[in-house]
């Protein structure tokens, strides 16, 4: 846990733009706590202030009373609001990749280490819908809190304003955490686009014979590799390209997502129509490498390679 120095206690930077991210569970003790009264609060102290004009004015007792006894009561709430957040404990906890354009999760414990419960606790990013949560005493609880992802990297929550009203709602005390932690942001997916042509094709042991799986499917470009008997040879013959019989039962086991397939797309429109082919050969179940320029994902299959993958177009520059 971070201890403040004087010099930080006292800087308005910390006042308007907090400590910047912390590692660690994060424990909100009296040098990062502010209150200031709520709207309602202000209109509750002029109406005190016109309940204790009337009662100087009529000398009227019973107005001292209900105006003391009423101030009191607003005095104290402004312990209570304090002790509501003090102490408190917040640690980072998962943030699931997204793709850009979703909404990014993370998930924030909330953890109150004393025996007094805590209420109304809100938990607020900027420009997002607050989320309040009660906290038992010696128990953590979980805020999931939502944010924008517009584009790929990594994305920080950022700031986030604790603060609580209770008991009355006449003040609001307040501190800010940004915890150091991120969502992965994937790219947006590409729209759907034919594979490229750099796989490794396997026959069906079964030749092309029959019907069925085994039907004649088209022609495409020869590669090394490629069995003599499936050459297409009257194009051959006519001096044209080399081209090769493709039937319903080959099936490509390997193929490299290469970025110098897309020539005519601009730099971010690549990455998308890449992490599209990613998603399409993860769901195909073939095996599948990724190129780009600098940098090389070996060829393999699974979730891991997907992840992998995808996170490597993410971090792109």
């Amino acid at each position: 846990m971070q201890t403040l120095t004087l010099r930080q206690r006292f800087s308005l930077a910390r006042f308007l733009r907090g400590l910047g991210p912390e590692s660690g569970p994060v424990q909100l003790d009296r040098s990062r706590i502010f209150i200031l009264p709520t709207a309602t609060g202000l209109l509750f102290a002029i109406v005190l202030l016109v309940m204790l004009l009337g009662a100087i004015n009529y000398a009227n007792n019973m107005g001292y009373m209900f105006t003391f006894l009423l101030g009191s009561m607003a005095l104290v709430s402004i312990l209570h609001s304090y002790r509501n957040l003090a102490q408190l404990q917040f640690a980072a906890g998962r943030a699931e990749p997204v793709f850009a354009g979703e909404r990014a999760a993370f998930d924030i414990h909330v953890g109150n280490p004393g025996g007094r419960p805590r209420y109304a606790v809100e938990l607020e990013l900027p420009g997002e819908t607050p989320v309040s949560v009660d906290v038992a005493g010696g128990q953590t609880a979980r805020a999931t809190l939502h944010r924008d992802a517009q584009q790929r990297g990594r994305l920080a929550p950022g700031r986030i304003r604790v603060s609580t009203r209770y008991p009355l709602g006449l003040f609001r005390a307040w501190a800010y955490v940004e915890l150091d932690m991120n969502c992965m942001v994937y790219p947006r997916p590409g729209p759907a686009r034919d594979m490229p042509p750099h796989a490794v094709y396997r026959p069906n042991r079964s030749g092309d014979k029959g019907r069925g799986v085994d039907d004649f499917a088209g022609f495409r470009p020869y590669r090394p590799g490629d069995s003599p008997r499936h050459l297409f040879w009257k194009a051959a013959a006519r001096d044209q390209a080399l081209l090769v019989k493709q039937f319903g039962g080959d099936r490509a086991d390997e193929i490299w997502l290469d970025w110098n397939d897309l020539p005519d797309l601009p730099a971010e429109a690549r990455l998308e129509q890449l992490c599209r082919w990613v998603i399409d050969a993860d769901r195909q179940q073939v095996r599948y490498g990724l190129r780009l320029p600098g940098s090389e994902q070996p060829i393999d299959s699974g979730p891991g390679q997907r992840a992998r993958c995808l996170e490597m177009l993410a971090l792109y520059h």
